[in-house]
């Protein structure tokens, strides 16, 4: 049975989108793309090396606007991500049936993701996929996360976590703060929330 991992950069509230660059995705009107890049141009070198443990080859699983923003990028900058070409590449769509994205694989549902989830092969890495993401989160279908949080509020933006996510614990396993005070965490999936009274 392979894992899946939910790789992330997100805010202080939970937003998600564009961390990348202005363009990257400017739907609803979101104006703060590439929020990220501030904290990366500063960054210091243990951060660095903490996010490249992070983005060791892994075969991918990424919904359909994710999918086509890696698809565009990736191939023309490959040296930057060793070993992205070689990984498979599995997109989540219900009109999305192929592409010319080398070792890329097209699931359309849940009973698709579950099938993949209880094969043999590498742990499966979402980043970016919002939409995916809640449908994993609604499903119970995620073993681990490992969240970038950088100390920004934006108020608006896809968030990590909607209305779907179900009550479920997660065990700290890894975790960094950085000089200029983005957090590395690596949650592992602990059974159940557990509740209880103070005092």
């Amino acid at each position: 049975m392979r894992k899946i991992i939910i790789q992330e950069f997100i805010t202080l509230d939970g937003v998600m989108q564009a961390p990348g660059g202005p363009d990257e995705d400017t739907s609803s009107g979101f104006k703060y793309g590439g929020w990220t890049a501030p904290y990366f141009n500063d960054a210091d070198q243990e951060g660095g090396a903490f996010m490249q443990k992070w983005m060791q080859p892994a075969d991918l699983l990424l919904g359909r606007k994710t999918f086509e923003i890696f698809a565009a990028y990736w191939p023309k900058h490959a040296d930057m991500w060793p070993g992205i070409m070689e990984v498979t590449k599995y997109c989540v769509s219900t009109t999305k049936v192929e592409s010319e994205w080398k070792n890329s694989m097209f699931l359309k549902n849940v009973e698709d993701i579950k099938k993949l989830k209880d094969s043999e092969g590498s742990n499966l890495h979402v980043i970016g996929s919002g939409n995916l993401a809640q449908t994993l989160f609604k499903h119970d279908l995620v073993d681990e996360m490992r969240l970038m949080t950088f100390p920004i509020t934006l108020g608006t933006g896809k968030r990590l976590f909607g209305e779907g996510t179900i009550a479920a614990a997660f065990a700290m396993e890894e975790s960094l703060v950085t000089k200029n005070g983005v957090v590395f965490a690596r949650y592992k999936r602990a059974g159940e929330v557990k509740t209880g009274t103070v005092g």
